[in-house]
């Protein structure tokens, strides 16, 4: 749409700049890939959706490499009136993660990409599990499955084969809502903590919106 109102909305190439798969075909294009290009659109979660697909495409040996990204730019202001018409953002400005000023999200614009390797490990960063779960049927649309949650969290563990007392610190999804970080944070100490031997140590809590803003579709992979 943004686009569209510029003169290069008269471009030979403005009719598939509009689609999502079109966009990860032209980086496909431009590197020489061939293996499976896919685009992703679970909103906040996509780039990890996209990265868990990485994930299993490895396991399976459909490749020898994947490349996982996510974008978000904000070029256009309907999106923002839109989401603080429906009360998503902060009146603040600020994404305040787990604080009592928690009042919605502040949005951020960012990109990112990461490339996995089978024996990536042997560089000093690893994907040693992933999972994939839906809320299914919860109290509205938008509103966050404590249980569902402690589900994925377990999931996600059985797959990389970890047990709760090796984790160290849980980047969390933290927007900065009334009703979202304290269901994270519950759902983290029913999957972790109370799984967790005494004298274990703490478990860290990061979240990285307090500081640069929820960057949608690129929020996972950041």
């Amino acid at each position: 749409s943004v686009l569209g109102r510029t003169p290069a909305g008269c471009s030979v190439y403005a009719s598939t700049s509009f689609s999502c798969s079109v966009t990860c075909g032209r980086v496909s294009f431009v590197l020489g890939l061939h293996g499976a290009c896919a685009s992703y659109d679970t909103a906040c979660s996509a780039s990890l959706v996209a990265k868990h697909g990485s994930v299993r495409a490895l396991q399976r040996r459909e490749c020898d490499a994947a490349l996982s990204a996510g974008v978000n730019m904000i070029l256009d202001p309907a999106t923002m009136r839109g989401n603080a018409t429906a009360g998503f953002t902060s009146v603040r400005g600020r994404s305040h993660t787990f604080d009592v000023r928690a009042d919605g999200y502040a949005r951020g614009e960012a990109c990112g990409a990461v490339t996995l390797r089978q024996g990536g490990a042997a560089a000093g960063v690893g994907v040693h599990g992933s999972a994939v779960r839906q809320d299914g049927r919860s109290a509205s649309l938008t509103a966050p499955s404590g249980q569902a949650q402690q589900g994925l969290l377990v999931a996600a563990l059985a797959d990389a084969g970890a047990v709760v007392d090796a984790l160290g610190l849980s980047e969390a999804h933290g927007t900065g809502t009334a009703l979202g970080d304290p269901r994270e944070a519950g759902s983290l100490a029913g999957a972790v903590l109370q799984r967790r031997e005494m004298g274990s140590g703490p478990l860290a809590v990061g979240g990285v919106k307090a500081n640069i803003g929820h960057a949608e579709a690129a929020a996972g992979l950041t």
